[in-house]
């Protein structure tokens, strides 16, 4: 998505830069350059404050609705992004990928969930939430309805717990490892044998 608004405005700034360079004859093509490269600047400004006043709304929208619609929850993932991928220097920005994610999957947008907490994971190694990301990563690979990968799945779990132990994620993740493979049946069995 990033990168589709990203050409539009390549091409709307080279089509607004084109039509407002004259062709009088012989100029000074240095002035030229910089009122071109000035107007182009110009257009790549982006006001971080409102993308975060937007994406605040959108989760206020949220969190005051019982059933999130696919509407809402659009409109959320378009704002949670723009946001993250414009602002990535904010310290909310890895909140709102892990927000998209969450989102994404409510709707079962399951590649856009998974994309927003790789790039969560990726950008930002020293985020405190990170093992959070993490474990939403591996339940998208555990589920079989979703990316089905049990093995990339018990390898993100144990990456909890190995780099993560004091976090209460490291807990859930050595739960999550012992329910691998198994079914929603035996699952139930076992637990209540616990009880």
């Amino acid at each position: 998505m990033k990168t589709g608004v990203f050409i539009l405005t390549v091409l709307a700034t080279c089509f607004f830069v084109s039509c407002s360079v004259k062709n009088d004859g012989p100029a000074d093509t240095k002035s030229e350059t910089v009122d071109s490269s000035k107007t182009i600047s110009k257009k790549f400004i982006v006001d971080c404050g409102q993308l975060k006043r937007d994406a605040i709304k959108m989760d206020s929208i949220l969190l005051g609705q019982i059933e999130v619609g696919e509407p809402s929850a659009k409109k959320a993932i378009v704002a949670f992004t723009e946001f993250a991928n414009y602002c990535d220097t904010d310290t909310l920005s890895p909140v709102f990928l892990i927000k998209t994610a969450q989102v994404a999957r409510v709707i079962d947008q399951i590649p856009q969930a998974k994309t927003a907490l790789d790039q969560c994971i990726a950008a930002y190694p020293h985020f405190r939430d990170r093992p959070a990301a993490l474990f939403l990563l591996a339940q998208l690979y555990d589920e079989n309805t979703y990316l089905n990968n049990e093995q990339e799945a018990k390898a993100l779990y144990q990456k909890i717990i190995d780099e993560h132990p004091k976090s209460p994620w490291a807990n859930s993740a050595k739960g999550a490892i012992a329910f691998i493979g198994k079914s929603d049946k035996q699952i139930m069995e076992e637990l209540k044998k616990k009880h």
